[in-house]
């Protein structure tokens, strides 16, 4: 163990995979997980779309290395996308990757150095924290709705560090873990700091397609290309994922960025694991380009329903002093419980007298701290689920 980079120290285990252990056991309710329903995946779509691929003469194509930008046709598809968005590119800008956790990795090791502070959100995505650890870095803090540091002691702070500000990382539409959206003040906010600090933005976009009520938001990138000129301008960079829409388990998202940002993403790519499957990124060309929309809307009215059901059980059961939010869209809400209650032990009393899961909150925040947190995802939360997991828990939240 001696032998181990000093960045191996950095490693951590996610409390959310860990948790997901507890889904084996059949009478443990788990409002923990953020994963998709297995349910309303499109199943058949996906495997006649194999069948096809594996059936005709892309067969070779296929099953063949693939370049290391990914399949042209699907990035085609995602630069036409993109365009409904906002934001006007083209293939070149579109680089695919195994999952947006790897856009991650890649861009926590395109941008940090050892000692480099990167600004996130209290609380922000665990796995962004896991991707960028790796690369050693500073956390400082960043509040889009209002109260930043100014530019100058953002820097002084890094400076002290022995490093610079290199990146803002955030998930401006349903976050992950608070379910809280950005408005345009904010996301220009965002903008105006990162111009002043001279640093990349990190748009985490996992969840922007299911948005269950309001009015949608532009990306920060399609503001940002506004303000630039043009995406070969622009200092966002765009992370999409199919993993919530279409597949997790196909492992294929993206990164839109300018071209410069690009290549050097391809160069890391073919460091790394040469190119995200050939047959995949054919599969998932196939699904999305048929049936895309109407799956976005099949999810939009499944969810929807179950969100509203678990606000309603928070509404009816929960004892004063605990708040939650109400996200638009996503997959979670977020509570706040009083300040003496520690939600990673109450994880413990819960899991063991209640067999109800969640996750605590500290685990999303980069300096341990919102110990009086948790988060809950209501993606796989059914009717019992809801109907008995949320009393059980409030009971054991009034002692």
């Amino acid at each position: 163990m001696n032998l181990l980079a000093s960045r191996s120290s950095r490693m951590k285990a996610s409390e959310i995979r860990e948790l997901l252990k507890l889904l084996d056991q059949p009478d443990i309710i788990s409002f923990a997980g953020g994963i998709p329903d297995p349910s309303l995946f499109p199943a058949q779509a996906i495997g006649d779309a194999y069948q096809a691929v594996l059936g005709g003469k892309e067969a070779g194509v296929a099953l063949q290395y693939q370049v290391s930008e990914g399949y042209l046709p699907l990035r085609k598809w995602l630069a036409a996308y993109m365009g409904k968005l906002g934001v006007q590119c083209d293939e070149g800008n579109i680089f695919i990757t195994s999952g947006s956790q790897q856009a991650l990795d890649y861009l926590g090791k395109l941008f940090l150095s050892p000692g480099d502070t990167a600004l996130v959100t209290w609380p922000t995505y665990l796995g962004a924290l896991q991707a960028f650890n790796a690369y050693e870095p500073r956390y400082d803090r960043l509040n889009p709705a209002g109260g930043n540091m100014t530019p100058e002691a953002y820097r002084a702070a890094a400076a002290a560090n022995g490093g610079k500000v290199k990146f803002a990382y955030l998930v401006p539409d349903f976050a992950n873990p608070t379910g809280n959206t950005l408005d345009v003040k904010q996301r220009e906010a965002v903008l105006d700091l990162a111009g002043e600090l001279d640093i990349a933005v990190i748009e985490d976009a996992a969840y922007r397609a299911l948005r269950y009520d309001g009015v949608g938001v532009p990306p920060i990138l399609a503001l940002d290309c506004a303000r630039s000129g043009g995406i070969d301008n622009a200092r966002t960079l765009y992370c999409g994922s199919f993993s919530k829409i279409l597949s997790p388990g196909m492992r294929v998202g993206w990164v839109c960025a300018s071209r410069h940002v690009v290549e050097k993403l391809v160069l890391m790519k073919q460091a790394s694991d040469l190119h995200s499957p050939s047959i995949n990124q054919m599969v998932m060309h196939r699904v999305a380009d048929t049936i895309f929309d109407a799956q976005v809307e099949k999810l939009i009215g499944a969810y929807r329903k179950r969100r509203d059901a678990l606000l309603g059980a928070l509404e009816a059961n929960m004892p004063d002093g605990i708040s939650w939010s109400r996200p638009e869209g996503g997959m979670f809400v977020w509570l706040t419980l009083p300040e003496s209650v520690d939600a990673t032990e109450l994880l413990a009393r819960s899991v063991k007298e209640a067999r109800v899961a969640f996750v605590p909150g500290n685990a999303f925040y980069a300096d341990g701290t919102g110990r009086n947190t948790l988060r809950m995802s209501f993606t796989l939360a059914d009717d019992r689920a809801v109907n008995e997991g949320v009393p059980r828990l409030a009971k054991l939240l009034r002692g």
